[in-house]
């Protein structure tokens, strides 16, 4: 009676069987939680907080803390406040983005936001070295709204291999570089934004501390998109957002608090990218840096060419 009164909560597997697929196995490859049934997320506040202020301190704030402080205390061949800004910026937005990513009420492709958090990282950390050196170069006179070969202090270099150094450096800060490190970031928000539906009308709302965050978190997107140049990339996420949403509305779901707050972030910014193009739309010395159909200047290269006498060459320093 005592054996019989026992109760085997699961049924035994049979030999060479494999375990059954579900919640009792959260590592397999496919496994769903419990979550995964569009359960409205909360909005939050403390990632997206945090998310915006070390981008604006850590990321915007890193040239200026290297322009503002007294060049003695940071000598042109060591490491700057902008650097140490960097490295900061390196460990600590990949640990939000994973933060973020354990958030969501949906189960992700973890083999693609490890990848893609690697690849981040390493981009990250090449643009490090070739922004470090290229930005130091503004003390010795360098005019960033000029080709590498047309600036007054890198084409009389001898012998001219030279050149094609700085030009390599060049390669690995803004295209590499930043290739390697944006791709990434805009795919981790993507595969986050996916998760953020609810079939619940009421949960479809920005509350008041996602409107207080909205506007400091669009300016800084419009900062990365100009300055790093990746316009195409921006838009093309912007669309697939886009896509993504009307597909989903015709499910009868819609944006959760966290995912208005970031597809609204998107929208202004692509807002303030076209008042700073227009702004600039007749400038013929940018003009001519920035050739072709998409023309979208740098804010560094607007810096150099219009505010360089706010900061005169050091090189003599």
């Amino acid at each position: 009676m005592q054996g019989s009164a026992r109760r085997r909560p699961f049924p035994a597997a049979a030999p060479g069987s494999s375990p059954p697929a579900g919640p009792l196995y959260p590592g397999r490859h496919g496994s769903v939680k419990a979550e995964d049934t569009f359960k409205p997320s909360p909005f939050h506040l403390d990632l997206w907080f945090y998310f915006t202020l070390q981008n604006w301190v850590l990321d915007f704030g890193r040239p200026i803390a290297m322009i503002i402080l007294p060049l003695e205390w940071f000598p042109l061949n060591k490491p700057s406040a902008g650097d140490y800004f960097h490295m900061a910026y390196n460990v600590i937005t990949p640990f939000l983005l994973l933060k973020l990513i354990e958030r969501s009420p949906k189960t992700l492709p973890r083999s693609m936001v490890y990848v893609s958090i690697i690849t981040f990282v390493m981009g990250a950390s090449i643009h490090l070295v070739g922004d470090s050196v290229n930005h130091r170069l503004i003390f010795s006179g360098y005019q960033h709204h000029l080709s590498v070969r047309e600036n007054p202090i890198i084409r009389n270099l001898k012998p001219e291999t030279l050149i094609d150094s700085f030009e390599l450096l060049y390669y690995y800060d803004e295209y590499l570089g930043h290739s390697m490190w944006y791709i990434p970031f805009f795919l981790i928000l993507f595969i986050y934004f996916t998760g953020c539906f609810t079939p619940a009308a009421g949960q479809s709302r920005m509350p008041a501390a996602a409107l207080l965050l909205v506007g400091p978190s669009s300016l800084y997107y419009w900062y990365l998109v100009t300055e790093g140049q990746i316009f195409i990339l921006f838009i093309f996420t912007f669309f697939a957002m886009l896509a993504l949403v009307l597909h989903q509305r015709r499910k009868g779901l819609a944006l959760d608090s966290n995912g208005l707050f970031l597809f609204y972030s998107f929208i202004i910014t692509l807002l303030l990218i076209a008042l700073w193009v227009g702004w600039l739309w007749n400038d013929k010395i940018l003009r001519k840096k920035y050739p072709g159909v998409i023309y979208i200047p740098e804010p560094w290269a607007f810096y150099t060419l219009h505010m360089s006498s706010l900061h005169p060459a050091r090189g003599s320093a």
